[in-house]
């Protein structure tokens, strides 16, 4: 009896090994992709929630400045309290956030001047604010003004 032998179509072992070792490169460049894509979106989050921190101050400060008739800002106690009639809202100004109420706005700032008619206030009554962020922040402006109605005058 004769035994033939038949040959079986295959991938040799080196050929396997080949293969092998390009997959892996390729899983592993899609790897660190991935990680800069990651980065890159954490970094996108970063820049929207710093923004979004300054625009929702930004449109606090605006409505309050139009809506209470008088704004006052105490250096020492580092607040600025708006009032009218109906009542009164106090921001106050730490190191690395501001307070209003429950809200918390978590900025860091270059400057802050606080102004009355232009010039810089201290203590009293003000009619402007105008605020400068680091350069983590993006070194935005921020300029918050009201027009001051004719008691404010006739109360100087």
């Amino acid at each position: 009896m004769q035994t033939r032998f038949r040959k079986i179509n295959a991938f040799t072992l080196s050929e396997i090994i080949v293969v092998l070792l390009i997959t892996t490169m390729v899983v592993g460049m899609a790897f660190s992709v991935l990680r800069l894509v990651q980065n890159q979106m954490n970094g996108i989050a970063g820049n929207y929630e710093r923004n979004t921190e300054f625009n929702l101050l930004r449109q606090s400060l605006w409505i309050d400045f139009n809506r209470f008739d008088r704004v006052y800002y105490n250096e020492k106690s580092r607040e600025l309290q708006f009032v009218n009639a109906i009542g009164q809202r106090t921001y106050r100004f730490e190191e690395d956030f501001i307070t209003k109420d429950i809200d918390t706005f978590r900025l860091k700032w270059e400057s802050q001047r606080f102004l009355f008619e232009n010039n810089e206030s201290r203590l009293g009554e003000i009619d402007a604010l105008h605020f400068q962020t680091t350069k983590a922040f993006g070194n935005r402006t921020l300029f918050v003004f009201k027009n001051n109605a004719a008691t404010t005058y006739m109360n100087h």
